[in-house]
């Protein structure tokens, strides 16, 4: 049967309408209802279904998003309107037209999605998606984990933490130690993600807490925090040993006063560490490679893919604040249809 959808007459936005000092709130932003464009030649039109809210938006609040101007993020939707010989009607694509209902695309601002059985949409905003192309990346390109390493990964329970525990037991880490906000998370974390021991962090005391249990030292760190995380990995790696920086949760509500540097950063001189930070956006031409390796785990049961799903556009802003404050197990998307 040859799909069809209703066209719609209006769209609905999210704008940012004012700078957060501090901690983002809903009055923030704010829902604007217009409508919707004629569709002009070499577009397609996008009905949106699944939408990502992700850490680093918060930093975009501080001045990449512009106010009172439609908002940027990935999404995930069906064509429901073409006039393009790229895009059929019935597609589903990936593209970064999100917080709006309805998207008007260029075939170059989309991919077409593949249907792989067993692999559920929401998991190319995911797994398959930038999180784990993040995880991908700083596993295997930029700290190079060898079989048998242990490694500490900060927001362990996050999006790409979620996946990146995952990603190195496949890959051959022998030990892999997360730290996390609550007992709960802390026992997900080592009951079905794959990791060897889980923390509770307490402020203060992280350095000596991964001590505690690595009294060995580690490998290798993913850095998804930041601030007092960092400075206690470098304190635990080894001579020689590499962390990958991929966000710095601690400091995002932080800028105009952020935490101090970490204290032992000439530990990198006497460790011989390396620190390499990395955007995954220059490294999309690794996608098939990521998805020639997960996807056929996804397949065979033996990759979990957390994601908490928020369902209704009208709840993204609570969905993405919340997400900032840790309320999200693995990948924060909000689901706006079907």
């Amino acid at each position: 049967m040859t799909f069809q959808a209703k066209i719609p007459t209006d769209n609905l936005f999210v704008h940012q309408v004012s700078r957060p000092q501090g901690e983002p709130l809903p009055e923030h932003f704010r829902f604007v209802q217009q409508p919707l464009a004629p569709l002009a030649e070499g577009l397609a039109l996008i009905e949106n279904i699944h939408l990502s809210v992700d850490p680093y938006m918060r930093e975009c609040m501080d001045g990449d998003w512009a106010l009172n101007q439609p908002l940027e993020g990935r999404a995930l939707g069906r064509v429901i309107q073409s006039n393009t010989p790229a895009l059929k009607v019935g597609d589903w694509v990936h593209h970064r037209q999100g917080w709006r209902t309805y998207s008007q695309v260029t075939p170059e601002e989309t991919t077409v999605l593949p249907s792989e059985p067993g692999v559920p949409f929401t998991h190319w905003l995911s797994v398959l998606g930038g999180t784990g192309l993040t995880a991908w990346v700083a596993l295997t390109k930029i700290v190079r984990l060898q079989p048998g390493e242990s490694l500490y990964i900060s927001a362990a329970a996050g999006g790409v933490g979620s996946v990146a525990g995952q990603f190195a037991a496949l890959l051959g880490a022998k030990r892999i130690i997360g730290s996390t906000r609550n007992a709960d998370k802390a026992r997900i974390l080592t009951e079905r993600l794959g990791f060897t021991d889980a923390f509770i962090y307490q402020t203060g005391q992280v350095s000596k807490q991964l001590q505690g249990i690595a009294p060995e030292g580690i490998d290798i760190y993913l850095d998804n925090v930041g601030g007092e995380q960092l400075e206690a990995a470098i304190n635990a790696l080894k001579d020689h040993g590499r962390a990958a920086l991929i966000g710095a949760i601690a400091q995002y509500n932080h800028l105009e006063n952020p935490p101090a540097a970490p204290y032992n950063l000439f530990e990198l001189v006497g460790k011989s560490l390396t620190l390499q930070g990395f955007m995954v956006r220059d490294y999309r031409h690794l996608q098939a490679e990521l998805e020639a390796f997960a996807i056929p785990y996804i397949q065979r049961g033996e990759l979990v893919v957390e994601e908490t799903i928020t369902n209704g556009f009208e709840h993204i802003v609570t969905a993405f604040l919340s997400m900032l404050k840790g309320g999200n197990l693995g990948k924060a998307i909000v689901t706006i249809g079907k």
